[in-house]
């Protein structure tokens, strides 16, 4: 099967039931309800995207398998080319939604086809699974071939920060596996954030570390991926932020609304042949540095921030401009802090391309340390950016009339009295709008506290990075210059 359109991936939602719950509601059809339905229309548009005759040379490439052609997200890059063109791919699709869904399918496709090219990782380990392997093998093409929508969960739910426990892996809380029989296993327990959730066809689940539960064999360690319509699987999701306006009065929440959920497994069965790894502690914990999906995620990651850079940063020029106050030495400072920051994760991104090399299995991984230092910047980069906004937007925020005043009695008024020297009074609101939706309205807010922890938390991303920095290389040339002999330069 080619890669998707739009239709067709709308028309897989409606055809698997899933049990979804928001608002105290179960939701019968995702692609109808007014919470999500935004969100699902955005998706259809990426896949729409990639069969549009304009854009199919950048967005897909042919199957190994079929001939077909297939998502571009889904390639294992053998050369640096293939890894420029995947990010050309991926940055149409962020640029599309500016930045604002940070689970488009390409994060989830470019850690699976890392998976696929890695598979044999998955037979290593304990006693060896080698069908494990087999199994993440024929997943990835499965996914690549039917160009699969995927969710994942990483975290489980915790009763108690005490940091003396086994990263709070309580039996009943956290999602483990309960018990065994001749079909695979069955899990029980919950999982957080399944972003897209709702609106995705399959969930990936596993964890990016865990505690050392126990010696050998640990109930907790589990990676699988099942489709959103198994039974016992319950989305549970957290209050909309598409709020039913136009996208006049609510440009990003009303079309780019990708969803939050809890995910309960209520005695779910995972067939063995969608188990990837069961059991294994320390298999699990090195399976970033064992398969570098890490790295080609931050690889996606890093296209979404650009992205999320230009929104800021056009707003910045275009709100300064229409207020007629980029002239101003303060206004030029913070304008100045917005591109640099731009600049920075742009050449982060470059650079991680331009220094990547072929790994174990045969992939061209970007350089890890540089690519990885995207997660790290924007975790306080961003929340700056959005600081950025609101100094430069201040009351002009509160201007902002809706759609409906427009055609009121009032738009008279409005029309007078709103308008700029350069700016027509709907221009400016409209303007203003979209930035509100950025930096002040709930759509906006979580997209400060996502782009915050969505890569853990500072000090974890901080020791990650520190683990893979080639320090030695630092120290060495300090220590070079102190052993020169009086005399030398």
């Amino acid at each position: 099967m080619p890669a998707r359109t739009g239709r067709q991936y709308l028309n897989g939602l409606r055809e698997q039931e899933r049990e979804v719950w928001i608002g105290g509601e179960r939701v019968k059809d995702v692609t109808k309800h007014p919470g999500l339905a935004g969100g699902a229309r955005a998706i259809a548009a990426l896949y729409d995207m990639q069969c549009d005759p304009k854009y199919r040379d950048e967005m897909t490439y042919t199957s190994p398998t079929t001939g077909d052609r297939v998502g571009l997200s889904f390639i294992n890059p053998r050369t640096r080319e293939e890894l420029e063109a995947r990010r050309v791919m991926m940055l149409n699709w962020a640029r599309s939604t500016c930045g604002m869904m940070g689970r488009s399918p390409d994060f989830m496709n470019v850690t699976l086809a890392a998976w696929g090219a890695a598979a044999d990782y998955f037979a290593g380990g304990k006693g060896g699974r080698p069908e494990f392997a087999q199994n993440v093998r024929r997943y990835y093409e499965f996914i690549r071939e039917n160009d699969i929508v995927l969710t994942h969960s990483l975290i489980n739910l915790q009763r108690s920060r005490n940091v003396t426990a086994h990263y709070n892996l309580q039996e009943g809380t956290a999602l483990q596996a309960i018990r065994e029989n001749s079909r695979g296993i069955v899990v029980r327990g919950a999982r957080v954030l399944a972003t897209l959730g709702p609106i995705s066809d399959e969930i990936a689940v596993y964890s990016p570390r865990l505690g050392q539960y126990s010696e050998g064999h640990s109930p907790f360690a589990l990676a699988f991926s099942i489709p959103c319509g198994t039974p016992g699987l319950r989305f549970l999701c957290r209050d909309s932020f598409d709020l039913g306006r136009s996208h006049f009065d609510h440009p990003l929440g009303s079309r780019f609304e990708e969803m939050d959920c809890i995910v309960f497994f209520d005695d779910v069965e995972v067939p063995w042949e969608r188990m990837f790894l069961y059991g294994d502690v320390d298999l699990l914990n090195g399976a970033a540095a064992g398969t570098h999906y890490s790295a080609h995620s931050s690889h996606q990651g890093a296209a979404k921030n650009l992205a999320k850079c230009e929104l800021v940063l056009g707003l910045a020029l275009l709100m300064t401009e229409t207020l007629g106050n980029a002239h101003l030495p303060h206004t030029e400072e913070r304008i100045g802090e917005l591109m640099l920051t731009t600049t920075l994760t742009r050449a982060l991104m470059r650079a991680g391309e331009a220094d990547a090399k072929l790994d174990e299995w045969g992939v061209m991984c970007p350089d890890p340390v540089t690519i990885e230092s995207t997660r790290n910047l924007f975790m306080t980069a961003y929340p700056r950016m959005i600081e950025i906004l609101q100094l430069l937007g201040s009351s002009s925020f509160m201007i902002t009339p809706s759609e409906a005043d427009f055609k009121g009695p009032l738009a008279a008024d409005i029309e007078q009295y709103l308008a700029t020297d350069n700016t027509a009074a709907r221009d400016r609101v409209r303007l203003f709008r979209l930035a509100w939706d950025v930096a002040g309205s709930s759509f906006g807010s979580r997209q400060v506290l996502y782009e915050r922890f969505f890569a853990s938390d500072p000090l974890t991303r901080a020791r990650a990075l520190a683990a893979m920095y080639p320090k030695s290389e630092a120290m060495e040339r300090v220590l070079d210059f102190l052993r020169r002999e009086d005399g030398q330069v």
